[in-house]
């Protein structure tokens, strides 16, 4: 595995949701939300993740995302390419676009809905990381993909894959966590992929979170890595209780359903499209996450 500096790959990257306007990527409000992680001191921004809608957007659409991203963070905060696709020549597609641009690490997930044995997927995480040079993380959410891995399978990738760092984990097992830092040791990079298990996963020795609560509330996920990174249990602990209902929120609906409500009413993108079979939020889920948001005092009034 690649050997990375302390701070690299490490603290809150936020998986950016994909804007749109009248059926096409709004660009223009992609890159003010890039802005807006760099100015609010976010470590990362992962491009592309669940949260972006992916399997929506064709492959030229997502490769421009990557530029755009790259271009607009300009260095001042790492960004994330997720460059997995359910086919291999995608994947190779997006990966090999995500490293000539400058992106500073790829995120894989298992390629969905074919639920390969696990030797297909040991071979395919091979073949992806011959195309890039970038440290590679996998994407592990079976949840949406119907792919589980174990520690024994991430081994054999890794054995395979020299670029390998980490692993997104999407997953209500904190075993697996423990597991994988027992196999690896502590510089492997766990992310969490699970908002409401940001806090006990970090405390187990996950680096940092990909936390779709932070389209809104970056500052509080990044005063979260920021305590676990020192150890500070109870501010850890408190901001868990400060942020739970926000995290309970992303999963009212598909997310980014809740997501792109909420960024509308803050002002932060011009409407909360999206591309079918994704639809926006009901009246009634409207009218819950206002709530929220007004006691979480992200917006002053309806």
């Amino acid at each position: 595995m690649l050997t990375l500096t302390d701070d690299s790959l490490r603290g809150s990257f936020t998986p950016i949701v994909t804007p749109f306007h009248d059926g096409r990527v709004d660009l223009e409000s992609f890159q003010q939300l890039v802005e807006l992680q760099v100015e609010q001191g976010g470590h990362g921004i992962v491009v592309n993740g669940t949260s972006a809608e992916p399997s929506s957007l064709t492959v030229a659409e997502r490769n421009e995302l990557v530029s755009t991203a790259v271009r607009v963070a300009a260095g001042r905060c790492q960004v994330v390419a997720a460059t997995g696709s359910q086919s291999l020549v995608e994947t190779f597609q997006l990966t090999e676009h995500a490293t000539e641009c400058g992106a500073d690490a790829i995120l894989v997930v298992t390629p969905y809905y074919i639920r390969p044995p696990r030797r297909g997927l040991v071979d395919y995480f091979a073949a992806v990381g011959e195309r890039s040079d970038r440290p590679l993380l996998i994407y592990h959410i079976p949840g949406r993909a119907a792919v589980s891995v174990d520690v024994a399978t991430v081994e054999q990738i890794a054995t395979r894959v020299p670029t390998l760092v980490g692993i997104k984990h999407a997953v209500n097992d904190l075993d697996f966590v423990s597991d994988c830092l027992l196999a690896f040791g502590s510089s492997f990079r766990i992310f969490v992929g699970l908002e409401s298990l940001s806090f006990p996963m970090l405390a187990l020795g996950a680096v940092g979170v990909m936390n779709a609560v932070g389209n809104v509330a970056v500052d509080k996920i990044i005063a979260l890595c920021d305590a676990m990174q020192r150890l500070d249990l109870s501010t850890g602990r408190a901001l868990h209780f400060e942020l739970y209902d926000l995290n309970q929120a992303v999963f009212w609906d598909t997310n980014p359903i809740p997501i792109k409500y909420m960024m509308k009413k803050m002002g932060l993108i011009r409407s909360n499209e999206h591309r079918l079979p994704m639809v926006p939020a009901t009246p009634e889920l409207e009218r819950r996450l206002d709530r929220l948001l007004l006691s979480s005092e992200l917006i002053k009034q309806i």
